[in-house]
């Protein structure tokens, strides 16, 4: 016994001798990436372990009446807004948040001081002079006291981008009402933060208007109150409710806005009417106002002030846009479950045509019909792009793209605003926190929309995959898993866009493969739809329902910033025979792990390809690959089409001579 035992001991020593040559240089750890202990988070009543909202999951509810004026003398806006929020937590809430994020504005505002003082950032300039911000003229409280109904003035306490209000009595948990009455006014900003602003054109002034009330915080199950200030870069995390507003302006302008137009007969010609008719039935775009008709005074009903009221249910924000110089055209979508619902565009004289805005509702249209079939059906009746000085921003409903994209960057911008359709607009996650589960979830599907659309007319074009690895994966790149505003500016397309739409497409098509990838997407998308939630209910989702344990995958590619660089150090032959077989040596030299893809060819032109599961790495960073050749190699390439991340592919070929 003693004497096998020594010898064992002896081999084991020789085969790990072995072993720690070949793996000289490597920095991969098996056990850090295929850890057993993956999740942190632990589950409960309100979230379940297979990533599905929980037996007592619960939302608050925030629904809004708004009334708005634009004043276009001093490009300000005066409203007033009734909040009727609903408490379905199990905790009473003495007081709540609202967010004020017109106050970024504000130039003593927390972002206003993030801006870098030696260059241009997308949210803002510290080198303007303008002044933004709330202006708040009343704040009430409405609620049930003793079985009477109380109107209370209060002094809310504002802090940057935020406001406490204190109730004068605790809101009830499982189903507390209260309301909150609001008059407000601000002066719009010209660029405001590219989400928001004011585009000079020939024929007036376009008017892009979001984030224009106060809005409820979120208050979950996650972190309670959700306050993190709007500094820019992160963007939003919102409840869900009815919104039913009035927007006042010049009787010659149009307005459009998320929802559906409640009085056309108020605001609209006859014609005008006459011609949304035909688009609601019509495949092909319908000129509801030309450009000829923009400069003719009997396009609009009548002068002075009127106000124009839409509705829309079951959302989580409203914006609109106001202009004089609005051509608007439409034309019918037709949605999987048989339902309606209508595209509109509205653009000035500047960006029109067939190679510019004139094809934007065909760009409307083909996105939000792709996408529903794909993922989920499309929840609201109208869909409108607006042309405007926002280079691309989202809201329900409605998306503000440059009035100067034309072609293929206008599809692509349009698709990637209305792609926002379905994250964040319908799969509410906190984009504050996680910006790549809205910004990248959508970046993902929009590379299949590209192929999808008119027979690939926009499809990507063959990219250099050594420079987007390299770029993907340098040593000045950050964490998916970073919150927007602690990002560099320069790494935000990489960390919440690229990179993971990147990681998904390459989970979708070389993982779990598209049938599995494709069920669980959709299951996720339909189990948070209207819901809040977290990474950890994404990864557990798409691991439950595609079978696979992805800890792995989600570590590497999203929690941290890992490389891969696979590489070949030696090929033999199995008894040094190359009638017998050969063996390739490969070395996992960087942290991250993948499959491993070997295509080989022999001096006699028999060729093959191995794909091995990415388990072969669970056991160290050295893998030895037999092959059941039959002559001498000619070559043996790692990964000859390049699918993985591999950041050195000077190190994946060997060749015989």
């Amino acid at each position: 016994m003693i004497k096998t035992l020594t010898l064992l001991a002896a081999g084991i020593f020789m085969f790990s001798s072995q072993i720690r040559a070949q793996d000289s240089g490597s920095v991969y750890n098996a056990h850090d990436l295929f850890t057993p202990n993956f999740y942190p988070s632990s589950v409960n009543q309100y979230r379940a372990a297979d990533g599905e909202p929980g037996p007592l999951y619960w939302t608050n509810k925030a629904s809004y009446q708004i009334w708005g004026t634009l004043d276009t003398t001093k490009d300000a806006i005066t409203g007033r807004e009734t909040v009727t929020y609903i408490n379905n937590s199990p905790q009473n809430l003495p007081f709540v948040w609202m967010y004020l994020d017109q106050n970024l504005y504000k130039l003593s505002s927390r972002g206003q001081a993030k801006m870098p003082a030696e260059r241009r950032s997308r949210y803002g300039s510290v080198n303007s002079s303008f002044e933004g911000g709330f202006s708040l003229q009343s704040v009430k409280v409405i609620m049930t006291v003793n079985g009477k109904k109380k109107e209370v003035a209060v002094s809310p306490v504002i802090s940057d981008t935020r406001m406490q209000i204190r109730l004068p009595e605790d809101l009830a948990a499982h189903g507390g009402k209260v309301q909150f009455e609001i008059q407000f006014s601000y002066p719009i900003p010209a660029d405001g933060a590219d989400r928001t602003g004011i585009l000079p054109t020939r024929n007036g002034k376009i008017y892009a208007i979001a984030q224009w009330y106060p809005r409820m915080c979120v208050y979950d199950d996650i972190e309670g109150w959700n306050t993190l200030p709007y500094l820019g870069a992160g963007e939003f995390y919102l409840d869900y409710g009815n919104f039913d507003y009035y927007v006042t302006t010049p009787a010659n302008m149009i307005v459009v806005g998320s929802g559906v137009l409640q009085n056309p007969q108020q605001v609209l010609t006859p014609l005008e009417i006459k011609r949304l008719n035909e688009a609601k039935k019509s495949d092909k775009t319908v000129m509801i106002r030309s450009a000829e008709e923009v400069t003719d005074p009997s396009s609009r009903p009548e002068k002075g002030m009127i106000t124009w009221h839409f509705k829309l249910q079951n959302a989580r924000d409203v914006s609109w846009a106001a202009s004089k110089a609005f051509i608007w055209d439409a034309a019918r979508m037709n949605l999987p479950s048989g339902r309606k619902a209508l595209a509109m565009s509205v653009y000035p004289v500047e960006a029109a045509g067939d190679s510019a805005w004139g094809r934007a509702t065909e760009y409307t249209k083909g996105s939000i019909e792709n996408y529903s079939k794909r993922w989920y059906e499309y929840p609201y009746p109208t869909a409108t792009n607006v042309a405007c000085n926002i280079n691309g921003m989202e809201y329900p409903s409605l998306v503000f793209c440059n009035a100067k994209s034309k072609g293929a960057r206008l599809f692509g911008v349009t698709d990637h605003e209305f792609g926002h359709t379905w994250f964040p607009m319908v799969v509410g996650s906190n984009e504050r926190k996680y910006g790549w589960m809205d910004e990248g979830f959508n970046t993902f599907i929009n590379g299949l929309a590209a192929l999808d659309f008119n027979h690939g007319e926009y499809k990507p074009r063959n990219i250099n995959k050594d420079r987007l690895y390299h770029y993907m994966f340098s040593d000045k790149s950050e964490t998916v898993m970073s919150e927007p505003d602690a990002l560099k500016e320069s790494n935000i397309g990489l960390a919440l866009y690229l990179k993971p739409g990147y990681a998904l497409a390459l989970l979708r098509n070389d993982i779990l493969g598209p049938n599995l990838f494709d069920y669980a997407f959709r299951t996720y998308i339909k189990r948070w739809a209207y819901k809040h939630p977290t990474p950890w209910d994404f990864f557990r989702t798409m691991e439950n329902v595609g079978g696979e344990d992805l800890g792995w995958f989600w570590k590497g590619m999203f929690i941290k910033n890992y490389k891969l660089d696979q590489a070949i150090t030696q090929v033999s032959y199995v008894d040094g025979d190359p009638s017998k077989g050969a063996l390739v040596t490969i070395i996992n030299k960087d942290r991250m792990a993948m499959p491993l893809y070997l295509q080989y060819e022999t001096e006699s032109g028999e060729t093959g390809m191995i794909k091995d599961p990415v388990e072969i790495w669970q056991n160290g960073s050295v893998w030895i690959q037999k092959l059941k050749t039959t002559g001498k190699l000619k070559s043996v390439t790692i990964d000859p089409e390049r699918v993985f991340p591999d950041v050195d592919y000077q190190n994946n070929t060997w060749n015989a001579h």
